[in-house]
């Protein structure tokens, strides 16, 4: 049995540690006084208070460098990438099944809403052939578009065709570049797309010769430029039946001007790879 001194130690202890959390004597809650507490959390308080505001006051500083409508920093983004649509590498055709193939019609459909005639008509017919420049007044807001209508794209407008050429084994593909603030490419840009094999894949551009006309550009941004939609070029894949149930790696680029389309670092910049395969 523990005797009587033992028992006295273990008392001790006990109301020791207890004193640690709280001493009845002086009032101190671990190891402090209520006043003491209370000078510690109004220091924590103010010097926090302190950080927030160099924090909100370096924050609207910076937002006064920043403009609405042109990003400070575009050193990055000088040369666009090509981008496809519908939005799949890998485009695989049934023609004579429509359930297969009308995820690509309903996108390509969704996607030329924007494009559609009575939509453009909004937008400025602009002189080809030139930069569609306009003079900055001071005010950036309600930059004119040209007009790019829908049925420029013809057999790939999905007007004449509602397929959009996928119904009959010869689909269709639209390409667009990215936007770039100010982008006036040099030259005479437009889409050349090759088949990766020993034959040649006979194909046909919408507009014409897959031209990118120079009346597009420059690009104001997206707040100024509200109405401004990307130009277009379609391509039609002429495929035969030698062509189906083999898959073709097509590769498109941005030729005729100063739009870099080789950097083996960037796959989509000036260019596109995708894939298509139709079976019967």
């Amino acid at each position: 049995m523990a005797s009587t001194e033992d028992k006295a130690v273990d008392k001790e202890n006990v109301s020791s540690w207890k004193d640690s959390f709280y001493n009845p004597r002086t009032g101190e809650v671990m190891g402090r006084t209520a006043g003491s507490w209370g000078l510690i959390l109004l220091f924590y308080l103010v010097f926090y208070c302190f950080l927030a505001g160099m924090f909100a006051l370096t924050m609207w500083v910076m937002l006064l460098t920043l403009d609405d409508y042109v990003p400070k920093y575009r050193d990055r983004v000088a040369n666009p990438g090509l981008v496809i649509r519908p939005n799949s590498l890998d485009i695989w055709v049934n023609k004579s099944d429509p359930l297969k193939y009308g995820q690509y019609v309903q996108h390509l459909e969704s996607f030329l809403q924007n494009y559609n005639d009575t939509e453009q008509e909004k937008n400025e017919l602009c002189p080809p052939g030139a930069y569609f420049e306009q003079e900055d007044d001071g005010d950036m807001k309600n930059k004119k578009a040209c007009q790019f209508k829908r049925s420029s794209l013809s057999r790939c407008s999905g007007l004449s065709d509602t397929t959009f050429g996928y119904s009959e084994g010869k689909p269709c593909v639209l390409l667009k570049m990215n936007r770039i603030i100010g982008l006036k490419p040099r030259g005479d840009p437009y889409i050349n797309c090759t088949a990766k094999r020993d034959t040649p894949v006979q194909m046909q551009y919408f507009p014409s010769e897959g031209r990118i006309d120079k009346m597009y550009f420059p690009y104001y941004g997206k707040k100024a430029h509200e109405s401004y939609v990307q130009p277009l070029v379609a391509v039609k894949l002429l495929l035969s039946k030698d062509d189906y149930n083999t898959e073709l790696t097509v590769e498109c680029r941005v030729e005729g001007s100063d739009i870099y389309n080789s950097d083996d670092r960037d796959k989509f910049l000036g260019r596109v790879t995708f894939r298509v395969k139709v079976f019967e």
